[in-house]
């Protein structure tokens, strides 16, 4: 059974809708996809509806979130949550909030952008893109590729986005501990995703994982693409005497990003654990 527990479609900042993305996991042989858009579950409807037969589905989202970094500082990480209750009043909230400020933010650096001479209308910007989707810096990214200002997503990371970069924006992302708690009340399953993605920026010490277990994180995804073999190994102890689910998975952005769907993977018996964990939420595993 393959089994990739981290994609991203256009309800956030992948490049395939969620029909696309379920036909493209079945196209690759998965047996399982989740469907993890940034800070929404707008995408859910569209995936179950257009399910192809034999392949399943977990519904979750990934969380931008703050977190203590073990150094006496903070930084940014990410929180996947599967299987929760989408009509949660708390996660329905932050999640609003959230894409609320994304675009603000989004908005405030196109405008910088332009300022300085480059071809970017800050009120086009996000053209096209549902109201209720979450804006992010690869909407921007992509805006800089149509004008022809660089070639690729990863460049304009790599030369104006970065968060060196003086256009670069911070944002107000939720307390990684408060979003914890709100994926188990809404009895949902908490994964910390590629937090020793070294490649992204500062990561966090590894005794922030046991703090978060001990707050009710579930699990830590070990197997990413961004993971060298040396942190896989470092997660996988940290996890194993946790006793945290381990997960493997590509994050998927469709043409945003240079991974594909499965190329990381998940046992089978960690999802039965995660469904287990989750059978409180009422939300099933879908399929097709």
């Amino acid at each position: 059974m393959r089994i990739d527990l981290h994609a991203h479609s256009t309800a956030s900042d992948g490049t395939d809708t969620p029909a696309q993305l379920v036909a493209a996991a079945a196209a690759a042989g998965l047996d399982v996809v989740a469907l993890t858009d940034h800070d929404t579950t707008t995408g859910w409807a569209e995936a179950v509806e257009s399910l192809p037969a034999g392949l399943r589905l977990i519904r979750g989202a990934e969380f931008s979130c703050l977190s203590p970094d073990g150094r006496g500082g903070r930084i940014s990480v990410h929180l996947l949550g599967y299987l929760f209750d989408p009509h949660s009043e708390v996660i329905i909230a932050e999640q609003t909030r959230l894409r609320d400020e994304r675009r603000a933010r989004l908005h405030a650096m196109a405008a910088r952008m332009a300022a300085d001479g480059f071809p970017i209308d800050p009120h086009t910007v996000l053209d096209g893109l549902a109201p209720e989707a979450p804006a992010g810096r690869p909407h921007l990214a992509q805006a800089l590729v149509s004008a022809g200002v660089v070639s690729s997503v990863d460049e304009a990371f790599h030369r104006f986005l970065n968060s060196d970069s003086r256009y670069y924006l911070g944002r107000a992302d939720t307390d990684v501990r408060a979003a914890v708690r709100m994926v188990r009340d809404a009895g949902g399953v908490a994964v910390l995703a590629h937090s020793l993605a070294r490649c992204r920026g500062p990561v966090i010490d590894l005794a922030v994982i046991a703090d978060l277990a001990a707050d009710g994180l579930a699990g830590v995804e070990v197997d990413h693409p961004d993971h060298t073999s040396a942190d896989r190994a470092a997660l996988r102890e940290v996890a194993t005497a946790l006793d945290l689910v381990i997960t493997g998975s590509s994050d998927y952005h469709g043409t945003n990003k240079t991974v594909s769907l499965g190329q990381e993977t998940t046992d089978p018996e960690t999802l039965e654990r995660i469904e287990q964990l989750a059978s409180r939420s009422g939300v099933p595993v879908v399929s097709g």
